[in-house]
């Protein structure tokens, strides 16, 4: 065994859909109305949670066990990847939940991402497979032609194709405006000849689908140089001939990557237009009538951010089945003896003090992780079906904000959090037979894809904390001000309140201090951003933890000690005191060192690292 889906139910995405969040607020949106209710949601859950155990999670062993391999210029997938890609596109768990058509039938956001995270849990490699296929499509779906809407959404919707984002290159991987990637006119309106090549594509081919749709960073010839004069294109693997029938369009795949973990995920390098018959379809306007601008990375950033959204979902996905893992390892596993009574029974080791620390451990931050990107998922909803225009611009704003923290902050901590969970099995967690190592292997990558973490950093220390020249990241720190206001003499977590303001005074003085590098000694910022952002995601953790364990105070008034929830709402209360107390400290930690503002990585001769 290698693979384990240990989720044993879906009580905490029920308490934060049911009980934390404002949930009948996106029922009753006129699109879902007639179709959900938050009373609901244990029975719509449950299936699904069946289906991963059942149908996916076996797919996980296979994929880990039979890596993708390049034959004679072809792919080979593990088997079970294709009838499980087919099953979930042509049951509705996958691309179709994009549509946005009036007439569609679509899951909301918020339970679109319970979903995810229960089949993405059970096979992590597989996934990327429907999610990227979903961004493709909704690129189109949005900047696409009715033409190009009508000969491609309808089979990428049912599974029939596939589809990918074609960004990285060999020259060029985070400077995206650095790519050679070259797109010719042609004498058909709207199509252009493509050449090029791109790696690390995620789902770049596979042997399951007619047809994989690359949508393709390349720069119009002609075009501005930069980030500026770069277009995307529709570029199938196969051309898509005006009655329907495929041809060749000169793709080819020229290697597959072979990596630490992941192994069912065809990492691919691409070449596009090595024989000069590569064809693509453009998005947007033609950048040599446009003053020579592309539209191309405003258009992929519509799907990038989702997607960064979804790197850290993915990562909240490993922890959480490591974690649960563990927890289930301990309860079986009969080692050592009581700490106060050396010579006493053998005991399982969940009664260890150290295993009991890990588990708590686990539980808060699989909590926080869980609890940040469902409220991302909520305003997902609450931006596209609000009638309000300035409640879908609030939710905007928000999701500006929280989407670096939500890939970045579970994707940095899951790494060493899987450590965690290996070393809680001892010499077995070291050992494949065991899930823990798999996971820890698959979990890496997250903090690396969709633009490194250290990336986010600068995007939200660059771009969001100076949106509407400070304004909006004032009121996302306002909201847990407020909160802390309200609630600060909350009877049993008076401590974690004093905690998250102290922490909140420590986030004003780190903020100080980024301002004054700004303005006196800049490269300060890159050096310290990545602790910002760790900091801020913590802060935010904290606030949305506290706010949790205030709810599961109230339902145990509500319910008395007798409650089957009882254990339930008590485990939310003190995975909310362990962060506040083990966690929340740090960032006053973490600011006293940006203030001290450190120079050594910038005094240090580069000739000092040869020693």
């Amino acid at each position: 065994m290698t693979a384990n889906f240990a989720y044993m139910n879906t009580r905490d995405l029920e308490f934060i859909i049911q009980e934390w969040l404002p949930s009948e607020r996106v029922f009753n949106y006129e699109k879902f109305r007639d179709y959900y209710s938050k009373d609901d949601i244990r029975a719509f859950l449950a299936p699904i949670l069946k289906m991963a155990k059942e149908v996916v999670e076996p797919t996980n062993t296979d994929g880990d066990q039979n890596p993708v391999r390049l034959v004679n210029g072809k792919v080979e997938l593990p088997r079970s990847f294709g009838p499980l890609f087919k099953k979930l596109q042509s049951e509705g768990w996958g691309t179709s939940n994009i549509d946005r058509s009036e007439d569609s039938y679509v899951m909301p956001h918020l339970l679109n991402g319970a979903v995810m995270e229960l089949l993405c849990a059970a096979n992590p490699t597989f996934y990327p497979y429907i999610l990227l296929t979903s961004g493709s499509a909704d690129l189109i779906q949005t900047f696409g032609t009715e033409e190009l809407k009508e000969k491609f959404l309808p089979k990428m919707m049912d599974g029939t194709w596939a589809g990918t984002m074609c960004l990285t290159e060999p020259s060029a991987g985070s400077d995206v405006g650095d790519i050679l990637s070259k797109a010719y006119p042609t004498d058909e309106p709207g199509i252009f000849k493509i050449k090029g090549q791109k790696i690390f594509i995620t789902g770049g081919d596979n042997d399951f689908t007619e047809n994989i749709i690359h949508l393709y960073l390349a720069r119009v010839e002609g075009a501005k140089a930069g980030t500026g004069g770069i277009s995307l294109f529709v570029v199938p693997k196969f051309w898509v001939n005006a009655d329907g029938t495929l041809s060749d369009n000169d793709v080819i795949t020229t290697g597959v990557e072979h990596k630490l973990g992941q192994h069912g995920s065809c990492t691919a390098a691409l070449s596009f237009g090595e024989n000069g018959s590569c064809r693509g379809w453009l998005l947007g306007k033609n950048p040599l009538e446009n003053e020579g601008r592309g539209e191309g990375m405003a258009q992929m950033f519509q799907m990038m951010n989702l997607a960064r959204m979804e790197t850290g979902h993915m990562a909240h996905c490993c922890v959480a089945n490591a974690f649960y893992n563990v927890r289930d390892y301990a309860r079986d596993r009969i080692q050592g003896r009581p700490f106060t009574n050396p010579r006493g029974e053998r005991i399982a080791i969940i009664n260890h003090e150290d295993i009991r620390r890990t588990l708590i451990m686990g539980k808060a931050h699989t909590e926080a992780f869980r609890a940040m990107i469902m409220k991302a998922m909520f305003f997902f909803d609450v931006r596209e079906h609000d009638p309000d225009p300035q409640e879908r611009e609030k939710a905007q704003q928000y999701l500006d904000v929280i989407t670096p923290l939500c890939k970045a902050y579970p994707s940095d901590e899951g790494w060493w959090l899987c450590g965690e969970a290996i070393q809680a099995y001892g010499g077995y967690g070291y050992c494949e037979e065991y899930p823990v190592a798999q996971i820890a292997r698959d979990i890496k990558i997250y903090s690396i894809w969709e633009g490194t973490n250290f990336i986010q950093s600068m995007d939200l220390i660059g771009r969001k904390m100076g949106m509407g020249r400070g304004a909006v990241f004032a009121a996302f720190l306002s909201e847990a001000r407020n909160f802390t206001t309200e609630n600060r003499y909350t009877t049993g977590l008076e401590k974690e309140f004093r905690n998250l303001d102290r922490a909140l005074v420590s986030a004003d003085k780190m903020l100080t201090c980024l301002v004054d590098f700004r303005n006196n000694n800049p490269t300060m910022i890159p050096v310290f951003g990545r602790r910002v952002l760790t900091a801020i995601s913590q802060l935010h953790c904290s606030h949305i933890l506290l706010d949790m364990a205030c709810v599961a105070l109230r339902r145990i008034k509500e319910t008395g000690t007798e409650h089957h929830d009882y254990n339930f709402y008590v485990g939310k209360i003190e995975a909310a005191k362990w962060y506040l107390r083990n966690v929340t400290p740090s960032i006053e930690y973490i600011s006293h060192i940006i203030c001290d503002r450190d120079t050594s990585a910038l005094d240090i001769p580069l000739e000092a690292f040869d020693y």
